[in-house]
């Protein structure tokens, strides 16, 4: 817009230009970005750190199974300076762990393969070849340790590499780690097929993407969830191919998601993520100039209370209060406003009205949001951030395969590394 197309507005038209002019950024309380792009607040207007007032500290636990016991009695009386017996009758008044890591050092098997010469015909006889003859020297728990902090404490093939040298005492390259991811990649690829299987046969799933470079172009790292299994799956695209060939035909009861419009029509009913336009509604309360929004949190208040508690009340009861919440958002959708924020969020709601409240047909089954897809993205998100990506698909999907496996096995209480080793086992 020049000068020119600015001589033509009115004042009305000019007062509302400056006005939206005026708008401050969205951040992640007032949209769906994420908290990383926020502008940092001002040291005087920031929360202070540390615990919050009435916060109950917590204190390490002891160990069950201490390897040393150290027994520390007083020598002598502190009033009169009489020496205690050594069968003097004691009381325990304190226990205290010290922790330490023994120092961690590589253990090397050198096999040596001998030949024998007959003494009857002369034939010489070799010896089998051991294993490692034909395969790696490093062992499941390399392999292991390996993958753990590559996957799940993102650090780059170079820096990985270094740690081992200078922490461990073991020289590995960076090729010799790739070929390991490589080779351990047919095992975690089996467990990402039985979680795929899990999710293809929910009844209610939860899908989400973020982005990611691969092999240097814009790509996405999808992920789709259940109660009982996770799968994370890099693709070039966003669109809605890539849950098709995921769920292989396969229509839930249900599918959770935020808006976006490659999501939806995936499930037999559709549940909006409520967070998505609680933060929508705030941008708009701040910024707009008319109590529509304001009116609209009270709404997603309601029907958030309602979901906490959703497993708790008797059919009737949901059901009135169902039926209650869609009475109230009839009007809101329908309610006059001059606010063109207010106005664009009525009409993002309204096209979203039948997807709002799926969660009351489902207690206890459906969540209110997609949080739990976005938590399951945070690691992915980190590890972009750190490494910028992949250099080839065939390293993206491996580390996807591996997430999948550790995130589904989570859903069981399982330790990361115990599962990464058992899958190498």
């Amino acid at each position: 817009m020049d000068r020119g197309d600015l001589q033509q507005l009115s004042k009305e038209q000019l007062i509302e230009l400056v006005l939206r002019l005026q708008r401050p950024d969205k951040n992640s309380r007032t949209s769906s970005k994420p908290p990383s792009t926020d502008k940092k607040e001002k040291r005087e207007g920031s929360r202070p750190g540390g615990a919050k007032l009435g916060h109950e500290p917590h204190t390490r636990r002891l160990a069950d199974d201490p390897d040393e016991f150290r027994d520390h009695v007083p020598g002598v009386c502190e009033q009169c300076g009489v020496t205690f017996p050594s069968q003097a009758q004691r009381e325990l008044i304190g226990e205290y762990d010290e922790i330490e890591i023994p120092p961690i050092k590589p253990y090397v098997i050198r096999h040596h393969r001998f030949a024998c010469r007959c003494a009857h015909c002369g034939i010489e006889t070799k010896a089998p070849a051991p294993a490692v003859a034909t395969t790696t020297p490093f062992g499941p728990r390399i392999h292991a340790l390996a993958i753990y902090l590559k996957g799940f404490q993102a650090l780059s093939y170079e820096r990985l590499s270094g740690l081992f040298r200078d922490a461990f005492g073991l020289g590995v390259s960076e090729g010799a780690l790739m070929n390991m991811f490589s080779r351990s990649h047919p095992r975690f690829e089996i467990e990402a097929e039985k979680a795929k299987a899990i999710v293809r046969a929910a009844q209610v799933v939860a899908s989400d993407e973020t982005g990611v470079r691969i092999e240097g172009t814009n790509s996405y790292h999808w992920v789709f969830h259940c109660k009982d299994a996770v799968v994370h799956q890099p693709d070039y695209s966003r669109a809605a191919r890539v849950v098709d060939e995921m769920m292989d035909g396969h229509v839930p009861a249900v599918w959770i998601s935020d808006r976006y419009s490659a999501q939806q029509k995936h499930g037999e009913r559709h549940q909006t993520c409520l967070a998505h336009l609680a933060r929508d509604t705030a941008f708009a309360l701040q910024h707009g100039s008319d109590d529509l929004p304001f009116r609209l949190k009270l709404w997603l208040g309601r029907a958030f209370d309602l979901a906490k508690g959703v497993a708790d009340f008797a059919a009737s009861t949901l059901g009135r209060k169902k039926r209650e919440l869609e009475k109230q958002l009839a009007a809101l959708v329908t309610a006059p406003s001059t606010c063109d924020l207010a106005r664009a969020l009525q009409a993002k709601i309204a096209r979203a009205r039948d997807q709002l409240l799926t969660f009351c047909d489902f207690p206890g089954e459906v969540e209110v949001t997609n949080n739990g897809s976005e938590r399951k993205l945070r690691p992915c998100v980190i590890q972009r951030k750190v490494t910028n990506g992949y250099r080839a698909m065939w390293a993206a999907k491996a580390e996807a395969d591996v997430r999948t496996t550790i995130d589904t096995a989570r859903l069981k209480g399982a330790n990361p590394f115990d599962v990464i080793l058992a899958t190498l086992a």
